[in-house]
C-alpha cells in the first residue's frame, strides 16, 4: 500500500525533511522487502500543497465519493439534506430536448445578460410544473427545496430579471418547442386548436386605462397604431363565474395531440370574436404546412373565416345552434339519416348550394339529448312555480315577476307574455328546443375531410379545455401576484412552458402528470458531509421511477451530483 515516506538530511543551515510517495515491494531473489518510490514530493517546507491537492483529486475520482471524504481524514459522515431530484431532472432533460436553454443562452449571448439566466428561467418553469408559488417563494424553492443541475442559488430579483427577458424572446421560444415537438415527437400538426379564457385578480381596482394598438400592446400616447384605450386588468366578460373582479383574458394554440404551442394574452374586456385573426397572424412567419383550425362558436364570424383561409389554410369551427342565421336554419331542417361513429356519436352532413361552400356537419348524441331534456324539464317546472297566481296579480307586479327572470336566461328562454300581460309557459320554445337536444353544429372549408374526422377532430377541442384545468389548478395561473403587465404576462408564459413539458411528458409515457410528479419526486438527492468536505449523491432507482426514465428516454440522474472538499488553509 502506498504510503508518504519521510527523509531528514543534516545540512549547513540544519535539519531538512523531505516527503516521498513510497510503496514497499517483495523482492523475491533477495527474500525480502523493499522500498520503490513513486513519486517525490521535495522538501516539506517547499512543498507545492496545489500539485498534492490535484493528486488527491485525481486518485479520489476513482473511489465512490463517500469512500474518499472518509479515506482522506478520519470522522463520520453525516446526512445534511436531502431534496428531489427526479421531477427537475426528468424536466430539464425535456427542456434541452427541445432545445430552450441553447434559444435562451443564444439570446443571452447578444445583450450581454448573466448565463444563470437560462437556469433561473427553466427553475421557474419547473416551479410551476412541481410545486407552483410565488416568485419569491420560487427562488427559495430553487435554491433550498429541489437539485437543479447548474443552479447553486438564485434570489427574487433574479428571478423578476430572467421573466423581464422572457417576455422579449417568448416568440423565439414558442418557434423553437412548435418545430421541435413536431419533429422529435413526430406530432400531427394539421389540425390546430385555439380557445380563450380569462384569469382574474384579488383586487377590486381596474387598471387604468391606456393607448393600445390591435393586438391589445400597449402603444405610447398618440401613436399611430392606436386602436383603443385598455387597463390590461379590466372588467369584462368573466369566464370563471367571477364578474365582480379585473381580469385577463388568455389565448392558446394547441395540437391534436394536446401539445400547447404558443400562448397570447390581452386586457380582460377583449371580445373573442377577432383574436383568433391575430394568431393566425402571429404564427404566418412560421411557415406552417396546411394547417385546419379548429375553433369553438365565439369565432365563427365571416371575417374570421375569410382570415383562417387565406394561404391554403381551413377550419373547423362550431356554429351557435339559436343565432338564427340562414345557413344554420338550412341545415338544420334537411332531413337526412345519422351515421353512427365511435364515442357514442352519430354525424350527419349538409350540403348547401354549391360544392365551394361550406359543409355543415350536425353532431348528435343520444346521451346528452338525455341529460338536455332532464335539464330543460327542471327549469321548465321553477319556472312554473314562479309564475304560478301571477294572472291575480296586478299588470305592475307582473312586471316585477317579469324584472326577477332578467339574470336567469335558462328560465326566462321559456317564458311567454300574452298581448294581456299574462305570464305564459312558451310551449313552442320547448318544442324547439327539443328539436336541439344533445345536438350541436360544426361548419367545415375543407372538402376532403370525412365527416368522421371533422366531428372527433372538434370534439378533441376538450383538449384545450384540459389545458386550461391544468393551467388553472396544477400549475397554477391563478392567484397572480404581479401588478404590473408586463410582469403579468411573462407569468402567462412561463405557466405555458411548464404546460408543455407536463404534455411532452405524459404523451411519451402515456400517464398522467400528476403521477409522473408523484413518482420521480420522490427520488432524492441526499448531502453529505464529512471533515473532508461535502457531496450529493442520488438515492438509488426504484422500478417505476426506471420505467418512466426509459419511457422518456432519459438518462437517470448520476449517481453523484456534486462534490465540494472541505476549503484547506494555506
Amino acid at each position: 500500500m502506498p504510503y508518504v515516506k519521510t527523509s531528514v538530511r543534516t545540512t549547513r543551515s540544519g535539519k531538512v525533511r523531505y516527503l516521498q510517495l513510497a510503496h514497499n515491494e517483495w523482492d523475491p531473489a533477495a527474500q525480502r522487502s523493499r522500498t520503490r518510490i513513486l513519486h517525490n514530493f521535495g522538501r516539506e517546507d517547499e512543498i507545492d500543497k496545489d500539485q498534492v491537492r490535484r493528486l488527491v483529486s485525481a486518485l479520489s475520482r476513482m473511489l465512490d465519493p463517500a469512500e474518499a471524504l472518509a479515506a482522506s481524514e478520519p470522522g463520520e459522515l453525516s446526512v445534511t439534506a436531502s431534496r428531489p431530484v427526479g421531477g427537475t431532472h426528468a424536466l430539464d432533460r425535456l427542456w434541452r430536448r427541445l432545445g430552450l436553454d441553447k434559444a435562451v443562452r443564444k439570446t443571452l449571448a447578444r445583450r450581454r445578460l448573466n448565463p444563470d439566466t437560462e437556469r433561473v428561467l427553466f427553475a421557474l418553469v419547473a416551479n410551476r410544473a412541481l410545486a407552483a408559488s410565488s416568485k419569491l417563494a420560487a427562488a427559495e424553492w430553487a435554491c433550498d427545496d429541489v437539485h437543479i443541475d447548474g443552479l447553486d442559488a438564485t434570489t427574487d430579483d433574479a428571478c423578476y430579471r430572467a421573466m423581464d427577458h422572457l417576455l422579449a424572446i417568448e416568440p423565439l421560444l414558442a418557434e423553437q418547442a412548435y418545430f421541435q415537438v413536431t419533429d422529435l415527437l413526430s406530432l400531427e400538426v394539421d389540425l390546430l386548436f385555439f380557445d380563450t379564457t380569462s384569469t382574474y385578480f384579488e383586487t377590486e381596482a381596474a387598471d387604468e386605462d391606456i393607448p393600445r394598438n390591435a393586438c391589445g400592446e400597449p402603444v405610447p400616447p398618440g401613436s399611430q397604431d392606436t386602436a383603443g384605450e385598455a387597463g390590461f386588468r379590466t372588467n369584462g366578460n368573466s369566464k370563471d363565474s367571477r364578474p365582480d373582479l379585473p381580469q385577463v383574458i388568455v389565448g392558446m394554440a394547441v395540437t391534436r395531440d394536446g401539445i400547447p404551442v404558443r400562448v397570447w394574452s390581452w386586457p380582460g374586456n377583449t371580445a373573442d370574436s377577432g383574436l383568433i385573426r391575430q394568431v393566425k397572424q402571429d404564427l404566418r412567419q412560421w411557415v406552417l404546412p396546411k394547417v385546419i383550425w379548429v375553433a369553438d362558436r365565439g369565432f365563427t364570424s365571416e371575417e374570421n373565416r375569410r382570415a383562417l383561409m387565406r394561404g391554403g389554410g381551413g377550419y373547423i369551427i362550431g356554429e351557435k345552434l339559436r343565432s338564427g342565421s340562414p345557413d344554420v336554419k338550412a341545415a338544420l331542417s334537411r332531413q337526412g339519416r345519422y351515421k353512427e361513429v365511435r364515442d357514442n356519436l352519430q354525424v350527419k352532413e349538409v350540403r348547401l348550394g354549391d360544392d365551394d361552400h361550406d359543409r355543415f356537419i350536425i353532431c348528435y348524441n343520444p346521451d346528452q339529448a338525455e341529460r338536455d331534456a332532464a335539464i330543460r324539464a327542471r327549469l321548465v317546472a321553477q319556472l312554473e312555480e314562479i309564475i304560478e297566481g301571477t294572472d291575480a296579480l296586478t299588470a305592475a307586479e307582473r312586471g316585477r315577476t317579469e324584472g326577477t327572470l332578467a339574470g336567469k336566461p335558462g328560465l326566462k328562454r321559456f317564458l311567454r307574455v300574452t298581448p294581456a300581460g299574462l305570464l305564459r309557459i312558451d310551449k313552442a320554445k320547448i318544442k324547439a328546443e327539443e328539436n336541439l337536444d344533445g345536438k350541436y353544429l360544426l361548419r367545415c372549408s375543407d372538402p376532403h375531410m370525412t365527416t368522421e374526422d371533422i366531428a372527433l377532430g372538434y370534439k378533441q377541442l376538450l383538449e384545450v379545455e384540459r389545458g386550461w384545468r391544468d393551467m388553472k389548478q396544477v400549475i397554477d395561473l391563478r392567484p397572480v401576484y404581479h401588478r404590473r403587465e408586463d410582469r403579468i404576462r411573462a407569468h402567462v408564459i412561463l405557466c405555458w412552458l411548464a404546460l408543455l413539458l407536463m404534455r411532452v411528458a405524459e404523451n411519451e409515457t402515456g400517464r398522467p402528470w400528476n403521477r409522473i410528479r408523484a413518482e420521480l419526486q420522490r427520488q432524492h438527492a441526499v448531502t453529505w458531509t464529512g471533515p473532508a468536505g461535502t457531496f450529493r449523491q442520488a438515492t438509488d432507482l426504484t422500478k417505476p421511477q426506471r420505467d418512466l426514465y426509459t419511457a422518456l428516454s432519459i438518462e437517470p440522474p448520476k449517481k453523484i451530483l456534486a462534490l465540494e472538499p472541505a476549503s484547506t488553509a494555506s
